[in-house]
């Protein structure tokens, strides 16, 4: 059948006037040049600060640099297939990364995506990356302790929730093991863990991830992954979308602890990032901001006032030192932002005290606040007597001939040392630790020997529960031990001492 060429231009002129031109308005720019992750672009004017950029081949980007003539961005993905004269647009996001419940018990990498091989998050919402901190009024005091389960912690630099607590020290000296025993203690609480690994070996992440399953930890935990294998740009961001999980909590009046394990790392590449986009270099290469950095990330945890919810956010920051330097300068940078710093010491953990904590130097800014009132009764002189011990047993290591008080105090001191070791992943709770310190504290240790401290203490707990669970349940439900209470826990452990632990001795024996 023949078309006629009416017909033909009919259609034609149809389609002409239906057709309706959809005018797209994008920012275009062109990549200069692209190494190491970062990449320099051309055009691009109205690119904001740390807006996403879309690359070719569903790479995505993040401006970090706003110049007069060019922006350089970094990367986040596979930088190799990104070319010069590639096309690069603004997409109007800024980096964001899904927060809510949904991501409980998972392993997220810096923007959110699963990598623990269980599906889609599915998360309802997501939240940008970078926010500013809260106000002052905005925030309350800190008087809620945050439950570590290691006596020495607890004891005498107690952490309150919205506190910044530091845990510094050198490597393999356990300051992983604290915060993981953290989380361990948290099973059956409120307060939801973030544990943010930066610049670690994947293997060393799985080990933690396996070490918190096996715990039955994982069901209040998220963990958020930047490797040593990935790009410099998602090691930088990953703290900071780690936090903004950790706000989702707090904004919505419950209670979380985000643990950054290491900020070493986090600022080792923050200062590749820097140098790569050709910022000017300051002491140790690190670019100036590099304070600004970390205080901008530590200053988002806060306790929130009851007007804006009260949830909290606590930060545990860690840094690894060098030979025990903590002069260095991270370290001071971190020192002054946080509110306290739990300080390892190698040569403790060498002598097999662990958790190897010094109590000379470490310190907690607020203190019997965040105690609860019985654990406060029984430690206070707690971390005074340590350090004047190792003082006095540094001294007698020189002297032939002490005096009795002398002798006395490090008798004691040994005692208490002893008494504060604790086995890895075995956090105990607070009640079983005031009683524990109370023995330790008033003196019904002193006559035992030194290697039958660790029984005495395991024996005495599973008297204590045994015999006297009413006491025990007194202290627990009432936080506090009053004279009453104290002169009847006096008695139970002299009883233990006398009649129990004396027996099982002899038997030991």
């Amino acid at each position: 059948m023949a078309i006629s060429p009416e017909e033909i231009a009919d259609a034609l002129r149809q389609q002409i006037e239906g057709f309706q031109a959809q005018a797209e308005q994008a920012n275009v720019g062109h990549v200069l040049e692209v190494s190491d992750g970062v990449a320099r672009l051309s055009g691009l004017s109205q690119a904001m600060a740390g807006e996403l950029l879309a690359f070719p081949h569903d790479v995505t980007g993040m401006a970090l640099n706003l110049e007069e003539d060019t922006i350089g961005a970094v990367i986040l993905g596979d930088y190799l297939r990104i070319e010069e004269g590639d096309e690069a647009r603004t997409t109007g996001r800024v980096a964001e990364v899904p927060v809510g419940p949904e991501l409980l018990g998972r392993v997220v990498n810096a923007i959110g995506e699963p990598v623990d091989g269980k599906g889609p998050i599915n998360a309802a919402q997501s939240d940008v990356i970078e926010k500013v901190a809260p106000g002052v009024a905005q925030r309350q005091n800190v008087d809620t302790p945050v439950q570590t389960g290691l006596k020495a912690i607890d004891s005498m630099t107690p952490i309150g929730r919205g506190q910044r607590e530091l845990i510094i020290g050198d490597r393999q000296i356990g300051k992983t093991a604290i915060a993981l025993d953290t989380i361990i203690n948290q099973r059956g609480g409120d307060l939801v863990c973030i544990y943010c690994a930066i610049g670690q070996k994947e293997s060393a992440v799985a080990q933690v991830v396996a070490t918190l399953q096996e715990a039955g930890a994982m069901e209040h935990t998220i963990v958020v992954l930047a490797s040593a294998s990935e790009p410099a740009a998602l090691q930088y961001m990953a703290p900071f979308a780690a936090c903004t999980i950790g706000e989702y909590f707090r904004d919505n009046g419950q209670h979380a602890v985000v643990i950054y394990d290491d900020l070493t790392k986090h600022a080792w590449a923050y200062r590749q990032v820097s140098l790569v986009l050709r910022r000017p270099p300051g002491r140790e290469a690190y670019p100036g901001d590099v304070f600004y950095l970390h205080s901008r990330l530590l200053e988002r945890a806060a306790r929130m006032s009851d007007d804006h919810g009260g949830g909290s956010l606590t930060a545990l920051p860690i840094i690894e030192t060098q030979e025990g330097d903590v002069t260095t300068y991270i370290p001071t940078n971190v020192i002054s932002i946080t509110d306290g710093q739990i300080y390892l010491e190698a040569d403790l953990f060498n002598a097999g005290i662990r958790p190897a904590i010094n109590p000379g130097i470490s310190v907690s800014r607020v203190g019997g606040d965040a105690q609860i009132r019985a654990m406060k009764s029984v430690s206070g002189g707690l971390r005074l007597d340590l350090s004047q011990y190792r003082d006095v047993a540094a001294f007698a290591q020189f002297a032939s001939d002490l005096d009795q008080a002398t002798r006395n105090q490090l008798e004691r001191g040994q005692r208490v040392t002893e008494l504060l070791k604790q086995g890895q992943y075995a956090p105990m709770e607070v009640t079983n630790q005031v009683c524990v310190i109370f023995a330790g504290t008033v003196g019904l240790l002193d006559d035992i020997p030194l290697p039958d401290v660790a029984r005495f203490e395991q024996e005495m707990l599973d008297y204590l529960r045994d015999s006297h669970p009413d006491l025990v349940d007194g202290i627990r439900s009432s936080a506090d031990l009053d004279d009453d209470a104290e002169a009847a826990l006096r008695a139970a452990i002299e009883d233990f001492k006398t009649n129990v632990f004396a027996a099982s001795t002899v038997a030991a024996n």
